[in-house]
């Protein structure tokens, strides 16, 4: 029950493998962690570079603020120690001196320019300037009074610090106002002006310089009144409405017409404090054209003793373009691994395929060793009757070709004899005329009797010999033979036919030429093809029969021409079949090329025929052999 069981589960999990391992799903899956790879990697860089952005941006925020902080209060004691000056309360009481208020303005230019101040001033209780720092050297209280007209309502409001534009220049002033009093009655107040536009410009350069980051400061009525950017210096941070923009501008604190608002919208947020808003760029009066929107990080930090907020705009374009990349990457990584796991199936399919292969070829390799066994076992046998074969057919060639020399013989057996038979009746009668001779003691007659009988003797020698030779059967082995020889011996077999026939022979072989070969199997070859010419030329008139060499490389090709009849186009391609004969029967057994084609095909050479090219009649025979170099020392 439980090995059933085990099988089920096991059964289960492969087919699930099986299901998984498709190539149409594998593909999907890779589809799938291709966009998770994407949407993931994105995510993630994103998340992680916001983070370092806007830590990064609160850190230089601190900055900022802490910078401001700094440089607004290092004046902070100047009006409260003006304040318990004598000639500044004693200005206050008798304005009407001159001498006193040009010892009062004398000092205010005094601490004015070791403050690094822009204005200091003495206002009484009824806001007119009493003493101003611009009254000296030369009296001039113009700044003051042009201040005063500006800023009247803020500056008479009390003690404290404000912001206001300056109408010279645009740029931003920070004011601190000191209340001067005596025994609980109002006597006026000390102004001091400090003009910003030397940090601002700190800050427009450390704009310039990153272009990634903005810097604003915000006063209480959402009006920039400090940035990095200068285009949008006394923009409202939202969209710029009628009635609020009236407003401003009829309290004196900003300078020049009013463009229209950022119109920065907070689009998400990425953490405390911290938002991701769009802002368009200032769009100028009477322009038509919308600014040009941005996508910026967006952190604050508020300046509680002066209503002041300090905003910093950080571009994320590089933060999202390592998104990108990390979007890519994770598309990569997605994409490789089900690369990976396609491959992996492909290669399980792969193994599983080259498995079952495996077993078949074995299963094929058991059903062929079985069938190789019982057809070697057949074979052995066959091979067996073959080789007897073989050898009975190389029996018979050999036979074949000693048949073809008796063939040869029995056809010269005619001339032969008469070659034999004429020495010998010359014998016959020279001995008998020498037995006469000798009876009547001519000596000297008688020993020439005998030389000629000696020459008929050896001429009959070399006959048999040449006989002998030539019907040897002797084992074929191929060594250097003179091909002069070889024509000599068969012409010595075929003399007593040429001389009949008045054959004219012309050979034309060197006496130095050596082929490799059988001497006694060449004979042979020769024999038969001047036994063949000589047939072709019995019927013609002008019997021209000739041997010739060309040497080609280290091949030598024999010819032999005769002037024959020749023989009929149509009967060339038969020339070399076995039994076909031209000659008249009884004349030949067809046997003669057939055997010298043969010969020379086992010396490495080809047996060739064509007719002689016209105006001359007959046959060339040629086949090639293989040449012996020529010894130079010969």
């Amino acid at each position: 029950m439980a090995e059933s069981s085990r099988l089920r589960e096991l059964g289960w999990r492969e087919r699930a493998v099986r299901y998984w391992s498709q190539p149409s799903i594998l593909a999907s899956l890779t589809l799938v962690l291709m966009a998770l790879g994407l949407a993931l990697g994105h995510r993630l860089s994103e998340r992680a570079g916001m983070e370092q952005l806007a830590a990064v941006a609160a850190e230089r925020l601190e900055l900022y603020a802490a910078s401001l902080e700094a440089q607004l209060a290092r004046y902070d004691y100047l009006p409260s120690l003006i304040a318990i000056d004598q000639d500044m309360m004693a200005v206050l009481n008798a304005p009407q001196d001159a001498a006193l208020r040009q010892r009062s303005s004398r000092k205010l230019a005094r601490i004015n320019v070791r403050a690094g101040l822009g204005l200091i001033f003495i206002i009484d209780a009824q806001n007119r300037v009493v003493a101003s720092s611009a009254d000296y050297p030369a009296k001039s209280g113009a700044p003051a009074d042009a201040l005063m007209q500006r800023l009247g309502t803020h500056i008479s409001s009390g003690a404290g610090q404000f912001f206001a534009a300056d109408a010279s220049n645009g740029s931003i002033d920070y004011f601190l106002i000191q209340s001067l009093q005596r025994e609980g009655r109002d006597l006026g107040r000390v102004v001091a002006k400090l003009n910003l536009a030397p940090l601002e410009a700190i800050w427009v350069d450390q704009g310039l310089r990153s272009q990634g980051e903005r810097l604003l400061v915000v006063d209480s009525h959402d009006v920039v009144i400090m940035s990095s950017v200068p285009e949008w210096k006394y923009h409202l941070l939202g969209h710029s409405r009628p009635e609020l923009r009236q407003e401003l501008l009829a309290s004196g604190r900003y300078a020049g017409p009013m463009l229209a608002g950022l119109g920065i919208a907070i689009e998400g947020l990425v953490r405390s404090e911290t938002s991701l808003v769009q802002v368009q760029d200032p769009v100028a009066e009477g322009s038509a054209k919308p600014g040009a929107r941005h996508l910026l990080l967006a952190q604050e930090r508020a300046v509680v003793p002066l209503a002041l907020r300090l905003v910093t705009l950080s571009d994320p374009s590089e933060v999202w373009r390592h998104a990108r990349y990390a979007a890519w990457g994770g598309a990569a990584v997605g994409t490789s691994i089900g690369l990976v796991a396609l491959y992996l199936a492909f290669r399980r399919r792969a193994v599983q395929q080259l498995f079952r292969a495996s077993e078949a070829l074995q299963r094929a390799h058991a059903e062929l060793e079985r069938q190789v066994s019982e057809r070697t076992h057949e074979l052995r046998g066959t091979n067996e009757e073959l080789k007897h074969q073989i050898s009975q057919r190389l029996k018979a060639e050999d036979e074949l070709i000693q048949a073809g020399k008796l063939a040869v013989l029995g056809q010269m057996s005619a001339g032969l004899a008469h070659e034999i038979n004429q020495p010998l009746t010359a014998m016959r009668a020279l001995s008998r005329n020498s037995l006469l001779l000798l009876e009547k003691g001519r000596g000297a007659t008688v020993a020439e009797n005998l030389r000629a009988i000696d020459a008929m003797v050896e001429r009959m020698g070399s006959i048999t010999r040449q006989l002998k030779s030539f019907a040897r059967k002797a084992e074929a082995a191929q060594a250097p033979v003179s091909l002069l020889a070889a024509i000599k011996g068969a012409r010595l077999l075929l003399e007593h036919r040429i001389q009949a026939e008045q054959i004219q022979l012309h050979i034309e072989v060197d006496e130095s030429l050596r082929v490799l070969c059988d001497g006694n199997r060449l004979e042979q070859v020769l024999v038969n093809l001047l036994g063949n010419a000589l047939d072709a030329m019995q019927a013609g008139s002008a019997k021209q029969l000739r041997l010739s060499t060309e040497r080609t490389g280290t091949r030598l090709t024999v010819r032999i021409s005769d002037s024959g009849a020749g023989i009929p186009a149509a009967l060339l391609p038969r020339l070399f079949e076995p039994f076909f004969t031209t000659k008249p029967a009884g004349q030949g057994l067809g046997l003669g090329l057939v055997i010298s084609s043969k010969i020379v095909h086992e010396f490495g050479g080809h047996l060739r025929a064509r007719p002689n090219p016209p105006p001359a009649t007959g046959m060339t025979f040629e086949f090639d052999l293989e040449a012996i170099p020529r010894d130079p020392h010969v």
